[in-house]
């Protein structure tokens, strides 16, 4: 392995990113729980051996003594909120010798020898004596860089993909190989791959995109200032620290949501392009920088069945699907400190020597923490840096580190090499307590049960008009057999008594003509027959005729019974309907049970939705302090707000009370606590000017902590701000109002609910009457935070924010101008990603509002907030052929000239140097005026 691979490599590509939202609806629980046996394995106790001279003593490891083994069991320990103790990691790497070291220090001996097998290093102190030092890893010059991750990163990454924090670091003097073991690419050899490259490949290999997630954000600690890598704009990031938990973070810089492996790369070789080197004595490509990589790891697991079997053996369906999932969250910090160095070798001046001095500084910054806490301090510098204040996580903290040493065998660079040793022998001696962090997914409850009730009650629409037309159906033919029937019945029926009828008086009518031709025929025989012969004519002719009636009477019988035969069917149908009715009934009782269940499942998820709000309102933090110098309050609002108080809470105007008799102001921190947001906000509507003006200042305050702000927007407190902007004439309500919503406008959400409320409207008439320049500042602040977002770009126009912009340049005041070119820069930005997407045609709105005379005036004005935005604003807007003649005529060429040459800034530089040479306009303009320009 020659000296030359060790370097830093890259190339600048385009990104996209989003701002990172804190979830809603998700209560955060905290839970600790064992590493595997297999994670404590890996931590060995060290000891010291002494070899012809004095040796090094290490402590040995504390182990825990708990014996639960990984998994998702949730320890005892959690219940005292303990955790997995952890001990420092590090491991050792020898650089080989460069070119240089091989032609000056060719007769001499490295100062080093190392014995991997025994984990030992020997640091020469002479020709005759060495000192001894074991570390956790010894890893010579021939180590490839998979060994160098399997032994140093692998074992963080998977303890970060379990739910934990972790971090890796390298540290060493320049020129040693830091950013190579950590950040090579490995584009041309895929061997050559350092950690940042094969950590991510591990993580993605492991997440299922469905249900996780992988975030990245890349920064850079320069001149105790922490810049986005990944957004050269974004150059001032601040740090929050959580006061219960510890844990830091970093809100305002970019992160980037990573779905492969290739998207990653493309990312680094953004940030590394983006990043400050510097050409020494020691190292040809010296960053000048330290360099912190934060990969976030959102993982969905399932969690444990908490429900009981019942008596048969079987499980509530509901009680099952009312159980949140889990997700695990884990944060992977990969750290390239810059290299450590004495002025006289690097031969460093002017500003690579302030930069060198910064370095040095928070380097040794860290060196003292690490001092504190190994020999157990009650006091921990961690404030002393900013680079010990993102570290503060690593070491004492909750997160599993390794750390690799950097070193090299020059004889030259011994003092530097045995200081890098002593380093790493002290951080073996720090221990952390590892913390897993798990949350239940309420939200995703939430959602899953809204489903399965939409489902419930379509399936029981479905059914019910199912049953319905069956119903319908049934009774419809129910109905035409019985009226078929009837009908029938009814033909039958007239039809056999017009036919008896008929036969009867035909019958009647043939027994009488019969009965009298008998009569008439006996009549005229009587003088002949004797009496009784006639007589029994008589008789038999009577008997004949009772014959006859006889039968009539058995048919007439005979359509009696038919007639009762169809009567009876007709009562069967009649009894047939009453039991499709009573069927009908049934079945409206089990709609009205349905209905019931539905009714019973919808309290069911009312109730579960006030558990997650009271989930939600045990979680929300109520940290923040007052400014102690432009905010702090006067005793006597201090007394008045403490009278308007009193009536809200007895406990608190007390402690107000006491704190203004001691002559300190009261804890606005506790007051929030204690009052409540609600009454907070009920006094933006008082009587008294003075009470109003705490309670805006309160509420500005808050709006600080973006922890705050949704809560404020959901509480009405957006609303209450923008009323008292549009009622209030007093200038300094509306002063701190404005610094409020501005305060809120940080965020995207809160940027459209601005907008929608009139927010741009209101901001604009308040910038046009306000003289104050500090009132100016905070509604410029609130503008420009506006101008940042696509999406309200053509509204914000529309309704006066740019005029209001360019209006307020008129106060003069420095901080005012800051803000209207930040604010500029922003809307110039916003147009630009919309003319490269195709979205926008057609000429600059700040062009045709005016904006350029005053862009092109202080392009290169002498304060450097000011000049900084017009140079990047200047850039973005020659990005457009339609603009370069309105740029032309306006003098801007003559500007973007200047800025490709002069700017402070390597990436506005390099912008308007691409801008010049690759616009045929520009090219003609400066052909024309002679300008030699390559």
């Amino acid at each position: 392995m020659s000296s030359s691979s060790f370097r830093n490599g890259g190339a600048s590509s385009s990104t996209s990113s989003y701002n990172s939202k804190s979830s809603n609806g998700i209560a955060s629980k905290v839970v600790d729980r064992q590493l595997s046996s297999s994670v404590n394995s890996n931590l060995k106790s060290p000891s010291t051996s002494s070899s012809n001279s004095s040796v090094k003593a290490k402590p040995s490891l504390r182990r825990s003594s708990t014996g639960s083994i990984g998994g998702s069991a949730v320890t005892a320990s959690a219940k005292n909120d303990s955790g997995v103790r952890g001990r420092v990691r590090v491991a050792v790497r020898l650089r080989p010798r460069n070119a240089e070291e091989a032609v000056s220090d060719a007769d001499l001996p490295d100062c080093v020898e190392l014995q991997p097998e025994l984990k030992r290093l020997k640091l020469r102190r002479n020709n005759w004596d060495t000192d001894t030092y074991e570390f956790d890893e010894v890893l010579t010059e021939f180590a490839s860089q998979k060994r160098v991750y399997e032994a140093v990163a692998k074992p963080v990454v998977e303890s970060v993909l379990e739910g934990y924090n972790g971090t890796v670091m390298a540290y060493g003097q320049t020129g040693t190989g830091k950013t190579y073991t950590l950040g090579l690419l490995g584009e041309e050899d895929t061997a050559a791959r350092g950690i940042m490259v094969r950590a991510m490949e591990d993580i993605l290999s492991e997440i299922v995109p469905e249900t996780d997630s992988v975030s990245v954000s890349y920064l850079q600690l320069y001149m105790e200032t922490i810049q986005d890598l990944l957004d050269p704009a974004n150059d001032n990031i601040s740090i929050n620290e959580d006061p219960k938990t510890g844990d830091v973070s970093l809100p305002g810089a970019t992160l980037v949501e990573i779905r492969d492996q290739k998207s990653f790369m493309e990312l680094l070789q953004l940030g590394e392009a983006h990043r400050f080197a510097a050409n020494t004595k020691l190292n040809t490509e010296s960053s000048r920088s330290h360099a912190i990589l934060m990969v976030h790891i959102k993982r969905s697991i399932k969690g444990k069945d908490s429900i009981h079997s019942s008596e048969n053996g079987n499980v509530s369906h509901i009680a099952k699907s009312l159980k949140p999932p889990i997700i695990r969250k884990g944060k992977l910090v990969v750290v390239d400190l810059a290299g450590s160095e004495r002025i006289d070798k690097s031969g460093s001046e002017g500003h690579t020597l302030e930069e060198a001095k910064s370095i040095n500084l928070s380097l040794s910054a860290l060196g003292k923490c690490i001092n504190a806490l190994a020999e157990n301090s009650t006091h921990v510098p961690v404030r002393d840096s900013k680079l010990t204040r993102l570290l503060r996580d690593s070491f004492g903290g909750t997160a599993r580190t390794s750390l690799v040493i950097t070193i090299g065998p020059s004889p030259r660079h011994r003092g530097e090499t045995a200081s890098t040793i002593m380093f790493g022998q002290r951080a073996m001696k720090v221990e952390n307590m590892l913390k897993i962090k798990e949350e239940f997914d309420y939200k995703s409850l939430s959602r899953r049960l809204d489903i399965q009730l939409d489902k419930l009650i379509a399936e029981n629409e479905r059914q019910q008009k199912a049953f319905q037309d069956e119903i319908a159906r049934i009774a419809s033919e129910a109905e035409k057999h019985i009226a078929e029937a009837e009908r029938n019945y009814d033909d039958a029926l007239e039809k056999e008594r017009l036919k008896f009828q008929k036969d009867y008086m035909n019958l009647t009518q043939k027994v009488e003509e019969q009965f009298s031709n008998q009569r008439k025929r006996a009549n005229g025989k009587a003088e002949l027959e004797p009496v009784d012969d006639n007589d029994d004519k008589i008789s038999k002719q009577s008997a004949m005729l009772s014959a006859e009636i006889n039968e009539l009477k058995k048919l007439l019988q005979n359509e009696t019974h038919l007639r009762k035969t169809a009567e009876e069917e007709i009562s069967s149908l009649r009894n047939q309907l009453a039991q499709w009715k009573r069927l009908e009934a049934t079945k409206n009782s089990e709609i009205l049970r349905l209905r019931k269940m539905l009714e019973d499942e919808s309290n069911g998820k009312k109730k579960y939705e006030k558990e997650i709000a009271v989930l939600q309102s045990q979680l929300f933090q109520l940290s923040f302090e007052a400014d102690e110098t432009s905010r702090r309050l006067d005793k006597g609002g201090n007394a008045k707000l403490s009278s308007d108080l009193g009536s809200l809470s007895p406990q608190v105007n007390h402690q107000v009370l006491k704190e203004s008799g001691d002559g300190e102001k009261a804890s606005m921190a506790k007051l929030f606590e204690q009052v409540g947001l609600q009454k907070i906000l009920s006094l933006l509507e008082a009587e008294d000017a003075d009470v109003r003006i705490h309670a805006v200042k309160v509420v500005a305050n808050l709006a600080a902590e973006e922890a705050n702000q949704e809560k404020i927007v959901e509480a009405g407190g957006l609303t209450s701000l923008l009323t008292i902007l549009r009622n209030s004439d007093e200038e300094n309500i509306q002063r701190v109002a404005a610094g409020a919503l501005a305060n809120l406008a940080m965020n995207e959400t809160n940027q459209e609910l601005i907008v929608s409320q009139g927010g741009i409207s209101l901001l604009s008439m308040t910038a046009a009457n306000a003289e104050d320049p500090q009132t100016l500042r905070m509604v410029a602040g609130a503008i420009a935070n506006l101008c940042g977002n696509d999406k309200l770009r053509t509204k914000l126009r529309g309704e006066g924010g740019i005029k209001a912009l360019l209006g307020m340049v008129r106060c003069g005041h420095p901080d005012v101008l800051a803000q209207v070119a930040r604010g500029i820069a922003n809307f110039a930005k916003c147009e630009s990603r919309a003319f490269s997407q195709g979205s926008m045609t057609g000429r600059s709105l700040l062009i045709e509002d005016g904006a350029l005379p005053w862009i092109v005036q202080n392009a290169n004005n002498e304060a450097s907030p000011i000049k900084r935005h017009i140079e990047l604003a200047l850039c973005h807007l020659a990005q457009h052929e339609m603009n370069a003649k309105d740029m032309i005529g306006g003098g801007a060429v003559w500007e973007l000239v200047r800025i490709s040459r002069d700017s402070s800034r390597d990436d506005i530089r390099n912008l308007a140097y691409k801008t010049l040479t690759s616009s045929p306009i520009f090219q003609a303009e400066l052909k024309r005026l002679r300008i030699d320009y390559a």
